[in-house]
């Protein structure tokens, strides 16, 4: 509640970013960064409104901004913004390589009952039955020493038809 007792309400974004040690790994240029400083809003005395300490940062090719208006001093917020916008580039990349990684790894099937891919027997009789393609053999040891190859062809057979 405020002086006249009426009720205030404020809102605040909290971004969290990771703080990037190595800035070679997400590098951009000069020219590929637009920079603007203005005036601080808020606290901070008559070096607020005199003064253009904040800085906004924009990322021309992805169109990210980042603004800093924390510090008194311009550059201390420059570097803020700019590590800001570091953060959020390599938060972008990031995401683009888990994209990637998902789509070279396929689906993913959560091994449950009634989703597995091959039945193993060892006693009293030994048999690997591949359960997507019905190959079967009785060499149990030699399948769990690699040898693949029977099961590698029956998919290759499968995915031709």
């Amino acid at each position: 509640f405020n002086a006249q007792s009426l009720r205030q309400t404020s809102f605040a974004k909290v971004e969290v970013l990771p703080v990037i040690e190595d800035e070679s790994e997400i590098a951009f240029g000069p020219d590929e960064v637009e920079f603007e400083a203005f005036r601080a809003g808020g606290h901070g005395g008559q070096n607020v409104n005199k003064v253009a300490t904040a800085v906004r940062l924009k990322h021309k090719p992805t169109g990210i901004v980042a603004s800093c208006q924390s510090e008194r001093y311009q550059e201390q917020n420059r570097k803020i913004a700019s590590q800001m916008l570091t953060a959020k580039l390599w938060e972008i990349e990031e995401e683009k390589r888990k994209e990637e990684r998902k789509r070279l790894k396929g689906s993913n099937f959560v091994p449950t009952w009634g989703r597995q891919i091959r039945s193993y027997v060892l006693h009293p009789y030994k048999m690997v039955k591949d359960l997507r393609t019905n190959y079967e053999t009785s060499d149990a040891f030699g399948v769990l020493d690699g040898n693949l190859g029977g099961f590698i062809e029956a998919e290759l057979k499968l995915q031709d038809e």
